[in-house]
């Protein structure tokens, strides 16, 4: 819902500045250079839903907006796009965006930027009436659009594709891969493939099924976990060539809790083992890996990969944020015991807690979404 008594954005940074204060005098973590939260690089004072950066620092958001109508309260979330210079623009006005005659509400999960910057995907958690009873059925959809806010058409057809979770461009930003439910409720995937100009693509992939799947930037391979599909067997981490069925079987895992994240540079890849173990692997030497304790949460790599900053929450729920350096990655064999560290958790923004957050794609920045209000503000990233 919107907030039903909204303040002006100087208003309200002021009232969040008072409090960080008193939070501060309370809490034994001395702040640093980079923890001025008194002055945001930039603010958005919105009820964000998604952000994400492009590639030229530009911040994509959605805004929540309810639509009331007879018989129904929904939500279509709007879209606005802000560049580095904190100039803004709506690009999607969600109350104009329909299909069929049944009411549907939905919110932005998440955007992905095309790799020339110039487009988007836009994943919609929709909830839709189905029948005359007011029966309704959740599913996740990929919108597609340019950046100035234009829907793109596939294959002439329409700007959706249904059934699309975790999409993703592919370097040609004409090709878009996505995972679609094959075991409920989000339990295992199938990969699936469209392009812009033909449509659906054959899958090289067809009938096997993966737990999560993360595209490694700059090329058309992914790097993901597979699961068979009556979860009997082990979780595998597999590099797949997402054009040919050219693939290789990394590791087989212990476990698999989720999380799954490629560092920067695609070197290095991040994964839960349960909810409190995260497993480190080297991608070149598969052998090489580290173990730590830290806790089920968000991970985003340092831009040198020494270290990640983990916001200890499940995605969408509110943690605070910490940075974990990260050991060296020692050789292990078939049937080794692998020693768990628990390293040091280095709390930053005063240890405050946020609902989401991302580094910008030049180190820079961060990104965060403050609990409750929803306000996005953008710091120097904390050392």
């Amino acid at each position: 819902m919107i907030c039903p008594y909204a303040r002006s954005r100087f208003r309200w940074l002021r009232q969040f500045c008072t409090m960080l204060c008193v939070l501060a005098g309370c809490c034994s973590i001395p702040p640093t250079r980079a923890q001025d939260l008194d002055k945001p690089v930039q603010s958005i004072d919105e009820e964000i839903t998604a952000f994400a950066y492009a590639p030229d620092g530009r911040i994509v958001f959605s805004v929540n907006r309810n639509l009331k109508t007879k018989l129904y309260d929904l939500e279509h979330d709007d879209i606005w796009i802000q560049d580095a210079g904190g100039k803004r623009r709506r690009i999607f006005e969600g109350q104009k965006f329909t299909r069929g005659n049944q009411p549907f509400s939905y919110i932005v999960d998440s955007f992905r930027w095309s790799p020339n910057g110039r487009m988007l995907l836009a994943e919609l958690f929709t909830t839709a009436v189905v029948d005359d009873s007011g029966k309704t059925q959740d599913s996740s959809q990929t919108l597609l659009l340019e950046d100035n806010g234009k829907e793109i058409r596939i294959a002439k057809g329409d700007s959706l594709i249904l059934d699309a979770a975790d999409s993703f461009w592919l370097p040609d930003s004409g090709t878009i891969g996505y995972l679609s439910e094959s075991v409920k409720p989000r339990q295992l995937f199938s990969l699936k493939f469209t392009r812009i100009s033909l449509g659906v693509l054959p899958s090289v992939y067809e009938g096997r099924t993966f737990r999560d799947l993360v595209p490694l930037a700059g090329t058309s391979a992914a790097i993901a976990i597979e699961q068979d599909h009556s979860q009997t067997g082990p979780s595998r981490l597999q590099r797949l060539d997402l054009l040919s069925d050219d693939e290789m079987e990394l590791a087989t895992l212990d476990g698999y809790g989720g999380g799954l994240s490629v560092s920067p540079s695609g070197k290095k890849v991040a994964y839960f083992l349960d909810k409190e173990i995260l497993e480190v692997r080297d991608l070149a030497s598969p052998d090489h890996l580290a173990r730590l304790r830290v806790g089920l949460g968000v991970v985003r790599w340092s831009p040198d990969e020494s270290r990640i900053l983990l916001k200890r929450a499940i995605e969408k729920k509110s943690g605070d944020l910490v940075w974990i350096n990260l050991p060296s990655l020692s050789p292990s064999s078939k049937g080794q015991e692998i020693p768990i560290s628990q390293p040091q958790a280095i709390p930053i923004l005063r240890g405050l807690t946020f609902r989401d957050f991302a580094i910008s794609p030049d180190g820079r920045f961060l990104a965060v979404v403050i609990t409750g209000k929803r306000s996005l503000l953008v710091f120097p990233l904390p050392r």
